[in-house]
């Protein structure tokens, strides 16, 4: 069977290092192509705007900015994408509440689901 991200390309906005691995671990055993990492807003803005990406996991929270100028920049080019957060729903953005969220910590079997979901939608 097809590994769910084969050839695939995923941004992954997280500022927590120990954080960004697991997730870049757990992509990689779902056989992604590349995981391309940006740790601030300003780095993850400039990637959207020269990289093509098939799906994204958005932090909310980027040392202490909350991430919407990333989340209009992929939606504007028409990337799905997660939200990851340690933080609870009431941050939601209006128009962004349809959005997968996952709560840190996750397993890999939610991790999977979301993008199951986000990729056959």
């Amino acid at each position: 069977m097809d590994k769910l991200l084969s050839g695939r390309r995923v941004l992954v906005v997280e500022d927590e290092i120990l954080v960004l691995m697991m997730i870049e671990d757990m992509l990689s055993d779902l056989g992604c192509q590349s995981v391309i990492s940006a740790a601030t807003i300003g780095q993850a803005i400039t990637l959207i705007k020269a990289q093509i990406f098939d799906a994204a996991m958005l932090d909310m929270n980027l040392d202490g900015d909350d991430s919407n100028t990333v989340a209009d920049a992929l939606a504007e080019r028409g990337v799905p994408f997660i939200y990851s957060t340690g933080n609870s729903d009431r941050d939601m953005r209006k128009g962004f509440s349809d959005r997968a969220v996952l709560r840190k910590p996750f397993s890999f079997d939610e991790l999977t689901s979301k993008l199951e979901r986000l990729l056959s939608g």
